[in-house]
């Protein structure tokens, strides 16, 4: 056997062992690619403009102005 011949029967060796420890871990394994995969798919911080803030604000308060005129109302 030449040198590279060696070095290409260990690689595959290795390469079989990686496989089989990957075989034996496999669980492991998998739960640490979900953890890491969900971090990634984490969506940023949505934030209102002060517009729409202002528009919600206004919103509410015609609301809570209603309510409290039907329950003037039903006294």
């Amino acid at each position: 056997m030449s040198g590279n011949e060696v070095l290409a029967s260990i690689d595959a060796e290795i390469a079989a062992l990686q496989q089989a420890r990957a075989l034996l871990i496999g669980s492991d394994t998998a739960a640490v690619k979900k953890k890491t995969s969900t971090k990634k798919s984490l969506k940023k911080k949505r934030t209102l403009s002060p517009e729409g803030r202002a528009r919600i604000a206004e919103g509410q308060r015609k609301r809570w102005a209603a309510e409290k005129k039907k329950k003037k109302s039903r006294k």
